[in-house]
């Protein structure tokens, strides 16, 4: 079945989905991308390394790459949720997090520590953008 109003994003800058769902969708001038974990887009699992700040930054490349498949920029991302394992890690998370969506204005934006996250990741980033 297919929705007239929605347009699926797909790319290889960004891993494949684990389940039922898109990397991003377009709905009218609108991008809501789904969150991203440190996955290696190649291989699809967790990348080697599993500090916060080597995750954080694989989660906003991945990011950046879907993203980019659907034709925009961080400048037109206008909402952010990170989810956290460890609130302690906020500081690291938000100083990597500011190199990406720091210029401009910066995207209004939630976070929240939670007990897990799928393949044992410490982080996970999910934005919305305007592409108007």
């Amino acid at each position: 079945m297919t929705n007239k109003f929605a347009k699926p994003v797909s790319t290889d800058l960004a891993p494949a989905p684990v389940g039922p769902y898109n990397q991003a969708v377009i709905a009218g001038e609108w991008l809501f991308c789904s969150g991203q974990i440190a996955l290696n887009p190649t291989t699809g699992e967790m990348i080697a390394e599993s500090d916060i700040e080597t995750e954080t930054r694989q989660v906003i490349k991945n990011l950046l790459g879907v993203l980019k498949a659907a034709g925009a920029q961080t400048t037109q991302v206008v909402k952010t949720t990170i989810y956290l394992t460890n609130l302690n890690d906020f500081s690291k998370v938000n100083s990597i997090y500011a190199e990406a969506f720091g210029n401009g204005i910066s995207p209004a934006r939630a976070c929240v520590e939670v007990s897990a996250l799928p393949k044992d990741a410490h982080i996970e980033i999910e934005c919305i953008a305007f592409l108007g």
